[in-house]
């Protein structure tokens, strides 16, 4: 006897796994609800993405106006509104709210959109209590949990109380901060910390790893960081944030680095540390769900130890990527509505710091393919030589592409420099597709773009596959006389 739930698929969370698992029910056509606690579109939309990359946008403004007159352009820009910056920081994500997250969006799919606190009663029950009063029970043929993330938060001497800021309310700032510190030197710390300079706040970085960006080419965040350091924001590596004195407005910070204490003060205290799943008001020990402090545990299907639940996107503790929560949410919903076996894929995941110049990844580290004994070459191309930089005047930074020398497989990349985020998916779709270099050199690129550099920096397998004695060789066949050049590992043309 088949059992009636009151929902084929019950989705808890409403930011982009959420809403993405939420729409892939739909359109499989299961009787779908999202359950939300706050606002659809979670981080990105209001706390993330898109309110970062406004203030990134108004910033490197300000910072390009500073150049105007290089181009004969004489006008005063030094003035800033600080409320006018962050009133149209909040009239982006309303915009992109309306047109993407707003319920009757998902209504109209035929989603049951709750806004409420969802925990679990049972392995199949799930309890609402609803923001506007009152509670209910539903239950579930499936579950996708896409419950997110929030800033994790050290156990620091006289932190709490401080009033200080994580992502969550940072972009409701009323005046500009005069001096900000930064804890913490990853994507969010460094994105703020260069978007407030350029705006005219006093900036410190505390980051307790020698090099910001620790995750990426560590030659490359050297760049970024002496870039950072010219425009006038201070690192402070190989550092700890032990103490806070004082309160929002006049701040005391004790920073010690190795035997040396160094006080600094602050208005405003940003606290940027990395992100910790929201597990605890989900009555998990209700359940069979396996978790731990790192997130829910899940297979390579996204599902969970409980057959019939999966999670997906920050809560699962992988990595905390908006693109990759909606990669996640798909293999959730395709796994758990059709049984169609698919994997989550790690090898291939790209991400991108907006910086400026922007920083990206995708596929194996260095280190990573030294460790495990893989035999590559490293194939550069500066900026210097991408015509598209010199013309736009923004030559600073690298392509380095990580390949087989045989048959040009790409296994990795990093990539510094404008447009960095674009370049890389080229990249990442070359990957993903088995394109090797030889592919993406041979493809015809339009001219000047960002994306020729890609295309340049393939070139380069071409040149180093070129070897002494097949130029000889050809020289007999063909009777040709010219001087044969000097190739090695460094060359670059």
């Amino acid at each position: 006897m088949r059992v009636k739930f009151d929902y084929d698929l019950i989705v808890i969370g409403g930011g982009a796994a959420g809403l993405t698992s939420a729409g892939i029910g739909a359109s499989f056509g299961a009787k779908t609800i999202m359950i939300e606690a706050d606002r659809l579109g979670g981080d990105c939309t209001w706390t993330g993405c898109i309110p970062s990359k406004s203030l990134l946008k108004a910033a490197k403004l300000v910072h390009e106006s500073k150049k105007l007159h290089d181009f004969g352009v004489e006008t005063d820009y030094s003035k800033l509104d600080f409320q006018k910056v962050m009133k149209q920081v909040h009239h982006i994500r309303e915009e992109v709210y309306h047109d993407a997250d707003r319920p009757e969006i998902f209504e109209a799919m035929g989603i049951d959109v709750v806004f409420g606190r969802a925990s679990f009663k049972d392995n199949r029950r799930v309890e609402i209590i609803l923001n506007d009063g009152g509670s209910k029970t539903i239950s579930g043929k499936k579950i996708i949990i896409a419950g997110g993330s929030k800033t994790k938060i050290y156990p620091i001497e006289g932190l709490e109380g401080s009033g200080y800021l994580t992502n969550e309310t940072l972009f409701e700032l009323k005046e500009q901060p005069t001096k900000l510190a930064i804890l913490g030197g990853g994507p969010i710390g460094i994105e703020m910390a260069q978007a407030f300079n350029r705006l005219g706040t006093q900036v410190h970085v505390i980051e307790a790893s020698k090099t910001i960006m620790p995750r990426d080419h560590e030659g490359l965040t050297v760049i970024l960081k002496e870039t950072l350091e010219k425009e006038g924001v201070t690192f402070h590596t190989n550092s700890k944030l032990v103490k806070v004195e004082g309160k929002t407005g006049n701040l005391k910070l004790h920073v010690q680095q190795n035997s040396k204490n160094e006080i600094l003060e602050a208005t405003h205290l940003l606290v940027a540390t990395g992100r910790q799943p929201n597990t605890k008001a989900l009555g998990l020990d209700k359940t069979s769900i396996a978790y731990t402090e790192n997130g829910i545990t899940v297979n390579k299907k996204c599902q969970t130890s409980v057959s019939h639940i999966y999670a997906a996107g920050d809560i699962t503790g992988l990595p905390a990527f908006t693109h990759y929560a909606e990669h996640t949410a798909k293999i959730a919903a395709t796994n758990a509505l059709l049984k169609f076996p698919q994997k989550i894929d790690l090898k291939h995941l790209p991400w991108v710091t907006f910086t400026d110049p922007e920083l990206a990844h995708v596929g194996a580290t260095v280190a990573e393919l030294k460790e495990k004994g893989v035999n590559f070459k490293t194939y550069r191309f500066p900026y210097t030589k991408v015509d598209r930089a010199a013309a736009d005047s923004n030559t600073t930074g690298w392509i380095y592409v990580y390949a087989k020398p045989f048959s040009g497989k790409i296994l990795g990349a990093d990539v510094l420099g404008v447009s960095a985020g674009e370049v890389i998916s080229e990249y990442a779709l070359a990957m993903k597709n088995g394109l090797s270099l030889k592919k993406i050199a041979d493809t015809i690129h339009p001219y000047p773009t960002y994306g020729l550099g890609a295309r340049r920096a393939a070139d380069q397998w071409y040149i180093q596959s070129q070897k002494p004695w097949m130029i000889k060789l050809i020289q007999k066949v063909f009777g040709y006389r010219g001087k044969i050049q000097e190739i090695d590992e460094n060359t670059i043309i």
